[in-house]
């Protein structure tokens, strides 16, 4: 109860602290980031390729903040306690990967509070954020790793790529994949898109449910997702592709395997795979097959970008 209640008064305080500095702001005619970032994308809509978020999915937006500044968007699922799906703008990485330091967010727990996302506090988790989202402690000793959907690779600062460090944009992720495939993917992404993508580059990656959802961690609160999907969106490209890469711009998209036991219609297994990545293979694939894979999964048409990408950027 103590750990509780020192919870709650930090969190009023945070509520106080914004409302002066709201009331200060609109007197000086300035204004303030204390707005709520969880319920819409309308801060963050610089995160979307012209500003469209993906549609058929339903889910609660949030405005991913760190440092009182907006690094991505996400679609969250409060029932799974995890997302559907992150998007972002990809910036080639400098410097080391930043060090795991999770955080949540607080606008899921309390509506009023602060929007910046902030590190787990020592101690015992609070029961409120236990109850809005993941925490740390539905990943330990599970059999599973904590996947990013909005990978640090893909980012330039420091602080973009440790925003990324939050258990609103993962999910439950099998290491095999995690550490194997998916990560290839990402590498591979990585070097493309630095390589010829001459403007922005915009890349949207989410999940693939189970057609029955009866899997979950350890605990029964967490989702976990049968695939893994990602796509990016590079209207403006380098038009000297290498002939492999021609079919890949403007736009691309794979499916990755999160269960090595699940059927090969969607993403076939490589049986000469090493054993521990055995089952976690990843597809690459052009856009319009991802969406068709997703409104049979979903039940729904699903649009990941405007026009498909190919609209004039």
């Amino acid at each position: 109860m103590t750990q509780l209640r020192t919870f709650d008064r930090w969190i009023m305080k945070m509520s106080r602290s914004c409302s002066l500095a709201v009331a200060i702001l609109v007197f000086a005619g300035g204004w303030c980031l204390c707005a709520a970032n969880v319920g819409e994308f309308t801060p963050c809509l610089q995160s979307f390729y012209r500003s469209w978020p993906p549609k058929g999915l339903e889910g609660t937006p949030i405005c991913q903040r760190f440092n009182n500044q907006y690094r991505f968007a996400t679609l969250y699922s409060r029932p799974r306690r995890s997302p559907w799906f992150s998007a972002y703008l990809y910036r080639p990485p400098v410097g080391k990967r930043p060090s795991a330091n999770w955080k949540f967010e607080p606008q899921l727990t309390y509506p009023g509070a602060d929007g910046n996302m902030i590190p787990f506090p020592p101690g015992p988790p609070d029961q409120n954020v236990m109850e809005s989202q993941a925490v740390n402690l539905d990943y330990i000793n599970s059999t599973y790793s904590r996947g990013h959907l909005n990978p640090s690779l893909h980012h330039q600062s420091h602080e973009d790529r440790s925003a990324t460090f939050t258990l609103t944009n993962v999910v439950p992720q099998k290491a095999g994949s995690n550490d194997g495939p998916w990560e290839i993917l990402e590498q591979t992404v990585n070097h493309t898109l630095s390589a010829y993508c001459l403007g922005d580059a915009y890349i949207v990656t989410g999940i693939i449910p189970y057609r029955t959802d009866d899997h979950w961690l350890k605990n029964h609160r967490v989702a976990v997702p049968e695939y893994m999907w990602s796509a990016y969106c590079c209207p403006k490209y380098n038009n000297s592709l290498p002939e492999e890469l021609k079919n890949t711009f403007p736009t691309y998209a794979a499916i990755g395997r999160n269960d090595p036991n699940s059927t090969e219609e969607i993403v076939p297994v490589n049986k000469s795979a090493k054993t521990q990545f055995r089952g976690y293979d990843v597809r690459q694939m052009p856009l319009q097959t991802l969406e068709m894979y997703l409104k049979d999964r979903f039940n729904t048409v699903v649009s990941v970008f405007y026009e498909l990408c190919s609209g004039s950027d």
